[in-house]
């Protein structure tokens, strides 16, 4: 019997504000708020949850929740209450990847300090001051190559990622659960040395097999109430 091994959803939801919220009264604004996070601390013990502001970083949205949990129903759950709070009624949702987690079969004995999110089913949020988060699908001819030549490429990919130990990758699959193929989140606490680690790799061998990698999100990791406070 096939050993059965703990597998996560990942759910990344990016909000934009209606900026006729911001003319609501203060008391309104400030109450919706309070109500909005109070939601979120009420799925604490089902959905390990982070959240980070994208005011100042993108046009498109405001701030974002990743979501982690066993249950896909979970997330559901939450989202559908988060839809009942007052301030939903001013949310959009711009940008919204789901994916799970699964064992990279790129990853055996490929150890590297810090990247343990690569090689295993579940996905833990470290809680760096950032995070950069973007969609990824490779071409049709990537899926062709015999797997020892893919294997050399990915192992070009781990020689770069070596440079960047403290750049944390997390990786999750959407194969058939959502548009993109991947959803790759990077946290790291100096923005400099994620830039460094993307031109290098536009340069390995493997790049002409990308199809896809945006739109990129830069996102600071804030409590959700001063991810809430930056909205007005």
């Amino acid at each position: 019997m096939t050993e059965q091994v703990r597998r996560d959803f990942v759910k990344y939801s990016f909000f934009k504000v209606d900026p006729a919220w911001r003319r609501l009264p203060v008391k309104e604004r400030q109450d919706s708020k309070a109500q909005f996070a109070e939601v979120l601390s009420e799925f604490s013990d089902r959905v390990t949850m982070s959240s980070y502001s994208l005011v100042g970083t993108r046009g498109d949205v405001d701030f974002m929740l990743w979501k982690v949990s066993e249950e896909i129903e979970a997330i559901n759950e939450l989202m559908a209450r988060i839809n009942h709070t007052d301030l939903a009624q001013y949310l959009t949702t711009p940008h919204s990847y789901l994916a799970m987690t699964r064992r990279s079969p790129y990853i055996d004995d490929h150890k590297h300090e810090g990247q343990e999110g690569t090689g295993v089913s579940t996905m833990r949020i470290v809680g760096r001051k950032y995070l950069f988060i973007y969609p990824f699908v490779k071409t049709h001819e990537w899926y062709q190559l015999p797997k020892e030549e893919r294997q050399d490429l990915m192992n070009e990919h781990f020689v770069i990622g070596h440079k960047y130990p403290d750049v944390k990758i997390s990786t999750a699959y959407s194969f058939g659960l959502d548009d993109q193929e991947f959803v790759l989140g990077f946290e790291t606490d100096d923005p400099s040395h994620f830039l460094d680690l993307v031109m290098d790799l536009r340069e390995s061998k493997a790049r002409p097999f990308t199809l896809l990698d945006t739109p990129i999100f830069s996102c600071l990791s804030k409590p959700v109430e001063a991810c809430l406070d930056d909205l007005g």
